[in-house]
């Protein structure tokens, strides 16, 4: 292990052979997120043009859209191929994609981290059921975003007469990690972050390739200051460590330790009351189909109020929460800290997190919808011929047994007001999110009747549920026309057998929280 600073590391990068592979770790909000490194690949090509046509693959998605994270590589000419996870936190990488300037493919974060640990491991690829009828499938797209994507990254097979896909091995040339700190030894310790990630399975992957490792880290310490069991990558994976005192925890602040599990558990974090009646109205409904002592994920976006309301009633005892980077109870963090949590009872490797979710362990999870279409479908990935990635959206709905979207009926400029428990439609909103057919299957609805799962769809204004028919329309809001405001605004047509209200109590008049100067 060699210790090397910024100009140490830049002058490495920029010897790196064109063409190399580059597999980063880190998630949305600087979690976990080594960007001094990254600064280093992005200081070296902007003064020596090299090392041109990386390839680069994240599991998760991070930056923090302007400047860091996967942004740092969105340079002309510096990478040719990316394989992401999750896409949105860098628009010029977008952009790029859109373009056809890069080849670019998407695949589910769990399956990403799973096939770094298979690659450390030697073994001929991942073979699993996730992804199976949705956009990663060869039947489909087979992961390939846009024109410039042509090689194959996955295969269909049949495996005791049942169906799987095997994503295909590659060699990684470089990993990038980070930890808190490292030992004389190039021992590297998380133990002062808020998850782990894959950092393990990326090192593991490199070394296994012939590769390099390089961790950033807080702070060097000596000998025997690192516990085995703090030990997140040993120091026989790592060959350059790049002490950075500056180093933040997350984009917002400096390291907290509660984020990490090592504080007294008194302190909390403020979760803010929903004032926008769409949100508050799903979440609410969305809650009601919450079981005791049930194992719950809970994705990003409109879905986190779930975890939110559990939280302000107090009851979070009486489930068991995970999110895909780790976590295991305590207090979900939503907004840009989604991926961490308040006083974690227990804080795993995303590779073991996934694992939990593909082995069908967990019981119910609650996602977002952006758009369903007739056959129960569901696309949260694909967007006016972008893609913005699903993250672990694939692997936590294909293996959980009880699914919950949570979603607006439709979009763009909807008004609506709550009046007497009744939902009155102010404005339709000019974008259908009910269509005849998803631009992306990120969820098969005829994978998900296959599997015997139950899912519903929870908007503001109705809910549904998947039959082996097909969907049916269950519950409509108290004041709505299911003509005019349901029906005629849907491009598919649901079952309609006599749907009830949905509860009055939802459509109540709560006022906006002041506004403080």
């Amino acid at each position: 292990m060699k210790v090397v600073d910024d100009a140490g590391l830049t002058g490495l990068v920029a010897a790196l052979p064109d063409g190399a592979t580059v597999a980063i770790s880190g998630a949305g909000g600087g979690l976990l997120e080594p960007d001094e490194a990254f600064c280093s690949f992005e200081r070296a090509f902007l003064a020596t043009g090299r090392p041109r046509g990386l390839t680069l693959i994240h599991a998760l998605g991070m930056g923090n859209r302007r400047d860091t994270g996967v942004n740092r590589f969105a340079h002309e000419g510096m990478v040719s191929k990316v394989i992401g996870g999750h896409w949105i936190w860098s628009p010029e990488m977008l952009r790029m994609a859109q373009e056809n300037r890069i080849a670019a493919y998407c695949l589910p974060s769990g399956v990403l981290t799973h096939l770094f640990r298979e690659i450390g491991a030697k073994r001929p690829g991942l073979f699993t059921h996730v992804g199976l009828g949705t956009f990663c499938d060869p039947r489909q797209q087979g992961g390939k975003c846009n024109a410039a994507a042509v090689e194959p990254i996955v295969e269909l097979m049949e495996i005791d007469g049942e169906e799987v896909l095997r994503y295909l091995p590659f060699k990684v040339d470089v990993a990038v990690i980070r930890g808190t700190c490292a030992d004389p030894r190039g021992n590297i310790s998380a133990r002062e972050e808020p998850a782990d990630l894959d950092s393990y399975a990326i090192a593991l992957a490199a070394k296994a390739s012939g590769g390099i490792v390089i961790a950033q880290v807080r702070e060097q310490v000596g000998a025997g200051s690192i516990r085995p069991r703090e030990v997140t990558v040993p120091g026989n994976l790592v060959d350059y460590v790049l002490p950075c005192p500056g180093q933040k925890q997350t984009y917002f602040g400096p390291y907290n330790p509660a984020l990490a599990g090592l504080s007294d558990g008194k302190e909390r974090f403020d979760t803010m009351p929903e004032s926008h009646i769409v949100r508050r109205i799903v979440a609410e409904r969305a809650a009601e189909e919450l079981q005791k002592g049930a194992t719950v994920n809970f994705g990003f976006g409109m879905s986190a109020g779930v975890a939110e309301i559990v939280a302000r009633r107090g009851a979070r005892a009486d489930y068991w929460f995970t999110i895909e980077q780790g976590i295991h109870n305590g207090q979900l963090l939503t907004g840009d800290l989604f991926g961490s949590g308040a006083h974690p009872a227990a804080i795993m490797s995303s590779a073991d997190q996934f694992d939990l979710y593909s082995g069908g362990l967990l019981d119910q999870t609650f996602l977002g919808l952006a758009e369903m279409d007739g056959t129960g479908s569901v696309n949260v990935s694909h967007f006016g011929g972008q893609i913005s990635g699903p993250g672990g959206f694939i692997d936590i709905s294909q293996g959980a047994q009880r699914v919950v979207f949570c979603g607006s009926f439709d979009a763009k400029g909807t008004r609506v007001s709550v009046r007497d428990g009744t939902l009155c439609i102010d404005r339709h909103g000019e974008v259908t999110k009910l269509v005849a057919r998803v631009e992306g299957v990120t969820f098969s609805g005829s994978e998900a009747v296959r599997r015997g799962q139950r899912v519903t769809y929870v908007t503001e204004r109705a809910v549904f549920e998947l039959t082996p028919e097909g969907v049916e329309l269950t519950e409509i809001a108290p004041g709505v026309d299911l003509q005019t405001d349901i029906l005629d605004r849907m491009d598919f047509a649901p079952i309609v057998r006599g749907p009830k209200p949905m509860d009055a109590r939802l459509f109540r008049d709560i006022p906006a929280p002041a506004v403080v100067p």
